[in-house]
């Protein structure tokens, strides 16, 4: 952020130190929200957040233009077959992940409002709808742009947020740059109160069925306290559990891709072999196999490529 400013001494924090950082702030709006219901306005900042540093990035990578002559938009196939196709379900698991859906969509259509005259998958299927418009329009933008501008010199661990900040951090102002990253700051504690939000309500629910009574605030603290601390605990003891995402991603693929299906089998029973039966059975089985072959190619990559397992030792 300094630059080339002989007055502004940056004196940054380690890795682990910076998410022992994020993590107190982020137990700290925790504290505020009780339940899933209440971070409605949570949500909506962390959408526009999103939409707002995706579209920043890009715009200015367009504006900017390559950074040099040498990158490289076209594809290069190396290596025999083997890796070929251990590459193409690489990126067929990719694929896979990007687009399984939101782990938490059961639980937000819980917090609605539903009757026999006005149903919540109503209002859901139209929440979901603009959800998606909305991703669209962030990532594919995002994507395309960033892609063009820095090619093959898109990093495997930082992707255009790292290709950007390489190339064009010193020619870009600093008030842009931070306020970028305070987007993705903002952007990233509302999704970890999103995604964490189930979690604590399992443990209050765990905590009520035991002393069939309320759960005090006290205790509802300490649980979201515990639970921040455990987070962090677990980073930097497993600091390679990144390397791991592919592999854990396609154990929970089925989630989001098979159960559907095979639950409205049980519960709508349709007749056998009818267009419907047949449709979900063959979705749920493509799905099935799908988990599977991608379970086996994040095996392969693991194989290949190995795994740095470097406990308590976060970079």
């Amino acid at each position: 952020m300094c630059g080339d400013n002989a007055t502004c001494r940056a004196k940054t924090l380690t890795g682990a130190e910076w998410f022992l950082v994020f993590i107190c702030i982020a137990i700290l709006i925790a504290l505020f929200f009780p339940n899933l219901n209440s971070l409605a306005y949570v949500s909506l900042i962390g959408s526009i957040t999103g939409l707002a540093y995706c579209s920043l990035i890009w715009i200015v990578s367009l504006a900017k233009g390559r950074p040099d002559d040498h990158i490289e938009t076209s594809p290069v196939l190396t290596g025999g077959n083997a890796s070929q196709i251990r590459k193409a379900l690489n990126g067929l698991e990719m694929i896979a992940l990007a687009f399984r859906g939101h782990n938490l969509v059961l639980e937000i259509q819980g917090t609605l409002p539903t009757s026999g005259e006005h149903p919540s998958r109503k209002p859901m299927w139209r929440g979901v709808v603009i959800s998606y418009l909305l991703i669209s329009v962030c990532m594919y933008p995002f994507a395309i742009a960033g892609y063009w501008a820095y090619g093959d010199k898109i990093t495997k661990v930082g992707g255009i947020l790292g290709a950007f900040a390489q190339y064009h951090q010193k020619s870009t102002s600093r008030q842009l740059l931070g306020a970028i990253y305070v987007l993705i700051i903002i952007n990233y504690l509302c999704a970890f109160q999103i995604y964490a939000t189930p979690t604590f309500d399992n443990l209050m629910r765990i905590y009520v069925s035991k002393k069939n009574g309320p759960c005090p605030i006290w205790v509802r603290s300490a649980a979201k306290i515990f639970y921040g601390g455990l987070s962090y605990l677990l980073s930097v003891a497993f600091p390679f559990l990144p390397a791991l995402s592919t592999l854990i991603g396609a154990v929970t693929l089925p989630l989001p891709f098979v159960y559907p299906s095979f639950m409205w089998i049980a519960i709508k029973k349709p007749r056998q072999f009818s267009r419907t039966w047949c449709l979900n059975m063959g979705l749920g089985s493509s799905c099935v196999a799908l988990s599977a072959m991608l379970f086996g190619s994040a095996i392969w990559n693991l194989v290949v490529d190995g795994l740095d397992a470097n406990f308590f030792k976060p970079k």
